[in-house]
């Protein structure tokens, strides 16, 4: 039995401790920056080895995160979320406790399996908050991995300094403790779940491919790029994937609907989350170094790591200050808009960087303008994937996404880690022409995606402007023989060709019971059919849009009763539909053109 949804008295909250959330998860990512140059003396090993305790926290997060996503559309996201904290919690007391490096190494690993809790906060979001606080409050969560990772560094610079190292792990666990408790008591169980078998072969699969990519990613600099290590893992890599793409092709139930993640906006906006990626990734690597160059070089500006921390410190806030500005451009113009906008403006913010950075100034106002395009991005690619995508895939979908936008940090941290390790002065240092060298990239990532995101297609037409000899509508499960007989139309099954937009999902109930198996159909004003879908044995349905229109007009029917009610605005929308007093004498009314 789920939780009720947020009532709109309890959404400020229900939003707040999401984004928390987020923000607690994505600290991870910056928590052991400071002390990276320090662990080989703190934990008497070599650095080479003391690597891992970076590598293993992206390796478990990008293997869990797509695998969170499916495990949470299939059994319940907000339990699935609590599992991330528990995992985070754990992770930071087992790092905490410490004192060699396999231990550690084994924490900041479990930390990494709570990663997947950001893609989860958006698409709780989508099934229980109203259309008016959807896009704002899916904006902030978006962000808050920005955020976090901005924020981590000074915070965790200033710890390092002041205390010991252990600390930063007990801080991390006793705020993951805190949102913890803030989640059992204010974020509902989300009323979507799909059910089904779990693809373990394709959870397999994809894990082996992801380890060996990441891993040939981040230590092929230090191996070798032509090492036979190096390229064995690549090939095995490309190997395994193809190998689990034909899997997921072929399994009724698989772990990625790689149909659904074919369509083009789904696609193309994956595509702009990995360069996106990398354009975030790239400020991180760059500035704190600049920064903390002695000025003896004569373009370094000899800072220490907590005042580089707080350089980028601002550009967090910011990020979570352009959330509503997102939401209200997407709203307007659309989110594909809202994220071409936000990569003109990393690009501006890169070539700031790259033309002046010669006073601590100049570098704060260059990543705030990063940061502040990065926020208009973020918010809008959950936007994208969300309208894209059936509404019982919200989870998997927008994991996925979250796993483009790390290789994207994977790829940047290898790509600037080579060129800043080749172009060195006679000390040793990266040249100043290095810095800007990255910088111009991350410039030219955002320009990357900028182009992408010119085909991606604009808003669905409206029903007037709809071709009449559009295909036929999809069901999102097997309906049964009476409402096949009522419909004019052939079901269809098979997946159809043109993106699929959540239009409406809830619950059908009689007198408190779930009624299974009633038929649920969206019309739009010209009476036109939306989509159908048949409720599973708890009563849920998900109507996802397989033909262009607003939806209009919401039907129920169920042995025995019928239900109509008109819908206002575009999807998603939630509907708690009760039949109790309705029969089949009240049929539902005819929709007017």
């Amino acid at each position: 039995m789920s939780t009720p949804a947020a009532s709109p008295t309890r959404a400020p909250a229900f939003v707040a401790v999401l984004a928390l959330a987020g923000i607690t998860v994505s600290l991870q990512q910056t928590l052991v920056v400071p002390l990276v140059p320090q662990f080989p003396r703190l934990l008497g090993a070599a650095p080479a080895d003391t690597a891992w305790i970076v590598t293993s926290t992206l390796l478990t997060a990008a293997v869990a995160v797509p695998i969170v996503g499916r495990v949470a559309d299939m059994i319940g996201k907000r339990r699935v979320l609590l599992f991330c904290l528990v995992m985070l919690i754990a992770g930071s007391v087992v790092a905490a406790l410490s004192t060699s490096l396999v231990p550690l190494i084994v924490g900041r690993a479990l930390q990494g399996l709570s990663t997947g809790l950001i893609p989860l906060g958006i698409s709780l979001m989508r099934d229980e908050l109203p259309p008016m606080r959807l896009g704002s409050a899916v904006a902030l969560m978006s962000a808050s991995l920005g955020v976090g990772g901005s924020l981590g560094l000074p915070l965790a610079a200033l710890i390092a300094q002041t205390a010991d190292w252990h600390v930063l792990f007990w801080a991390a666990g006793g705020l993951g403790v805190l949102v913890l408790v803030l989640v059992l008591a204010l974020v509902p169980e989300s009323s979507q779940r799909t059910g089904g078998r779990f693809d373990l072969v394709g959870a397999v699969g994809l894990a082996i491919a992801l380890v060996c990519l990441l891993l040939a990613v981040s230590k092929g600099s230090s191996w070798g790029w032509g090492s036979a290590t190096t390229v064995t893992l690549f090939v095995v890599a490309v190997v395994v994937l193809l190998a689990w793409a034909f899997w997921e092709l072929r399994t009724p139930q698989p772990l990625v609907d790689l149909r659904v993640s074919a369509r083009r906006q789904v696609l193309l906006t994956n595509a702009a989350s990995i360069v996106f990626g990398f354009s975030m990734f790239a400020m991180s690597l760059v500035y704190p170094q600049l920064l903390q160059l002695p000025a003896e070089t004569g373009y370094g500006l000899g800072q220490s790591i907590l005042v580089a921390g707080l350089v980028l410190a601002p550009g967090g806030l910011c990020m979570m200050l352009m959330s509503p500005v997102s939401a209200r451009i997407s709203a307007a113009s659309g989110p594909r808009t809202t994220l071409m906008i936000g990569a003109v403006v990393v690009a501006v913010g890169y070539g700031i960087g790259a033309l002046f950075h010669a006073a601590v100034w100049q570098l704060v106002v260059s990543s705030i303008a990063i940061a502040c395009g990065i926020g208009l991005a973020y918010g809008a690619m959950p936007a994208l994937i969300m309208a894209a995508v059936p509404v019982t895939q919200t989870a998997a979908a927008n994991s996925l996404n979250n796993l483009m936008r790390a290789l994207g940090t994977s790829f940047a941290s290898a790509i600037a880690g080579v060129l800043l390790a080749s172009l060195v002065t006679a000390s040793g240092a990266p040249t100043e022409g290095a810095f800007v060298l990255v910088m111009l990239l991350g410039a030219g990532a955002a320009l990357v995606a900028l182009a992408i995101m010119v085909f991606v297609p604009r808003r669905p037409a409206p029903d007037a402007a709809a071709a009449p000899s559009a295909a036929p509508s999809a069901v999102s499960e097997e309906p049964d023989e009476e409402s096949a007989e009522e419909s004019d139309e052939e079901p269809v099954t098979a997946p159809v060709a043109r993106p699929v937009t959540a239009l409406v999902h809830g619950h059908v109930r009689r007198e408190g019971t779930a009624v299974a198996g009633a038929t649920v159909t969206v019309v739009s004003n010209a009476g036109r059919q939306l989509g159908r879908a048949v409720t599973g044995t708890d009563g849920a349905f998900a109507v996802a849009a397989t033909a262009p229109g607003e939806p209009h007009l919401l039907v129920v029917r169920a042995a025995g009763a019928a239900h109509a009610e008109h819908l206002g605005g575009p999807g998603p929308l939630h509907r708690e539909i009760d039949l109790s007093g309705t029969t089949a004498a009240h049929p539902a009314p005819t929709p007017v053109a």
